[in-house]
């Protein structure tokens, strides 16, 4: 993220904001010292006590995504490329989190795994296992050090701040509360952030529309401008959310249509948010099965509808403030990149005491995204790295107090990873890069062993190293010109071949070694699977009220989803 160095972005931050911003802090400590008295166990400071209920935890799974990448990284977006950028929520998210409430979390939740990568531990056995807790692990810090940077980035702009001082405070806060409270502090707070961000980024739309003069008024504003500039997307393209070429990087339109489709909407999405355990911690630490299997579902319904409180304010900088004007192809003119749109609504649009909450916004999702992160991290380094291969059949406080130094370790590793994200003027580039690498070839696993039974150990572990190192390829070729897709082309076609290398790799491994026992596989593949733990959501919830059953739940999801989509095609 680049910033002027002669702060354009100060913002004229009053004793009342001031003040906003130190309750906010005030809040969020005492939640992790309340949060504190429920620890007696492991299982309470890494699974919150498996004792949440579906509201907690379903508001806490977006929240726990509504990081600092969703807020900047989605309006920079919007900023450059318009309203193709909806596709990351109505094509990208919304289908894959209601597949995971309705067909994944049963086995999740039925199996008493404490992490995803200890699914795979079960499922596969330890070659799987450590490849994706490593993988994990390392990606986890990466990302939490984009919310720490971008964090102490804005701090020290909009406050002034010397930059050092808000990468320390910032990250010993969530360290404060994380280390406290654990799992059920991280919760709770993202509970909190998650209306501090609403109550920062509505009034910041609607202020933003009307100024422009509505909806059609944006418009317009965006044909005056953009035909006006040689920028990344056609007037067309900002307007529409298909073919989505400038979102693609494909010129031809069903090229597009089919890169969108395949390499963001099942390769990407379903790999995220069906294997990624920063989410799937969320819905564990529900209170039963029909809470596990509706906290994603629930997480959708606000998900639905935030491109209109992220992408669209983004539009309206690109398309009404000075600064964004002078924007060229490659983002960046007068020190100012589309990283900053949010920041440039901020202060041009927001009066005081409306900047405090703004502030008080920006600051809570960058940390609810950081203790996300840092939370699945020190679950896994405890649970799937040191209990397993370091240190076995400790008493129960021991792994407590590893948990809590892992906290530690992970804030200062993104405290030193926080400056890679420097590198990328959109950071959707950086953050899709990761997924490609990390999560679409776990998908491919997951995917292929939960319903072919034959799938082998041996297949688990070579499938996920072979289907990483196709999207490395991917992403070696593009930088060294070999290949040249622009856009987010590169990060759909990376995640498309670690998927697709995946599963031919495993099929070709798994014909020529021994699959795992079926009576070990019972509660881990689907056709082996004990249909009580299947059914179970169904049977505890059958005379609930339709909005409180997962199934027509998500049904009615996905059709206002569709709805949405049809209105703004």
């Amino acid at each position: 993220m680049t910033l002027a160095m002669d702060a354009p972005l100060r913002l004229n931050v009053g004793f009342l904001d001031y003040w906003l911003i130190a309750i906010y802090f005030v809040f969020v400590l005492g939640i992790g010292y309340l949060a504190r008295r429920q620890v007696a166990s492991s299982l309470d400071f890494f699974l919150s006590g498996r004792r949440l209920p579906a509201w907690v935890t379903g508001i806490a799974f977006v929240s726990a995504n509504l990081g600092a990448v969703e807020i900047m990284g989605m309006s920079a977006t919007g900023a450059q490329i318009g309203m193709s950028t909806f596709h990351y929520y109505w094509i990208g998210a919304v289908p894959a989190m209601v597949f995971l409430g309705l067909v994944m979390m049963p086995f999740y939740y039925g199996s008493k795994v404490r992490s995803v990568p200890e699914f795979m531990r079960k499922r596969f056995g330890t070659g799987a296992h450590l490849v994706n807790s490593i993988s994990f692990a390392v990606a986890q810090v990466l990302i939490a050090g984009v919310n720490l940077f971008l964090l102490g980035t804005v701090i020290n702009v909009v406050l002034g701040w010397p930059q050092w001082v808000s990468l320390l405070v910032a990250a010993a806060v969530v360290l404060t509360y994380t280390v406290l409270g654990g799992l059920s502090a991280a919760i709770y707070n993202e509970v909190l952030q998650f209306f501090v961000i609403l109550a920062a980024l509505v009034p910041l739309t609607v202020i933003g529309l009307i100024k422009v003069g509505g909806w059609s008024g944006l418009k317009e504003k965006v044909i005056e401008t953009r035909g006006d500039q040689g920028v990344t997307a056609t007037v067309s393209q900002q307007l529409h959310t298909w073919p989505g070429q400038a979102l693609s990087g494909f010129e031809s339109p069903v090229w597009s249509v089919v890169g969108i489709v395949f390499g963001l909407g099942f390769v990407l999405s379903f790999g995220y948010w069906t294997t990624n355990f920063v989410e799937v911690q969320r819905a564990m630490a529900s209170d039963s099965m029909s809470a596990a299997r509706r906290t994603p579902i629930i997480g959708a319904i606000p998900k639905m509808f935030i491109p209109f409180v992220v992408v669209v304010p983004g539009m309206i900088c690109a398309a009404a403030i000075g600064d964004m004007m002078n924007l060229k192809n490659n983002g960046a003119a007068q020190g100012v990149t589309y990283n900053d749109a949010m920041l440039l609504m901020i202060r041009d649009i927001l009066p005081n005491g409306l900047l405090g909450v703004a502030v008080a916004g920006l600051i809570a999702s960058f940390m609810a995204g950081m203790a996300a992160n840092v939370s699945a991290f020190n679950t896994v380094f405890s649970f799937d790295l040191w209990q397993q291969y370091v240190v076995k059949d400790r008493e129960d406080a021991y792994y407590i107090k590893v948990g809590q130094v892992a906290t530690v370790i992970a804030v200062l590793l993104a405290i030193g990873t926080a400056t890679i994200a420097a590198g990328y003027s959109n950071l959707m580039d950086y953050l899709q890069t990761l997924f490609g690498f990390f999560n679409a070839p776990l998908f491919a696993t997951f995917l292929l062993g939960m319903f072919w039974k034959r799938m082998t150990p041996t297949a688990g572990w070579v499938g996920l190293v072979s289907g990483t190192l196709a999207a490395i390829a991917v992403f070696v070729m593009q930088q060294t010109g070999v290949i040249d897709l622009p856009g987010q082309g590169m990060a759909f076609v990376a995640a498309s071949a670690a998927f697709v290398v995946d599963i031919v790799v495993s099929v070709a491994v798994s014909a020529v070694t021994m699959p795992k026992p079926e009576a070990e596989l019972n509660g881990y593949v689907y056709s082996l699977t004990d249909r009580a733990i299947l059914r179970g959501a169904e049977d505890s919830d059958a005379r609930a009220p339709w909005y409180a059953r997962a199934v027509p739940l998500g049904i009615a999801v996905l059709a206002t989803t569709l709805v949405l989509g049809v209105i703004f095609r």
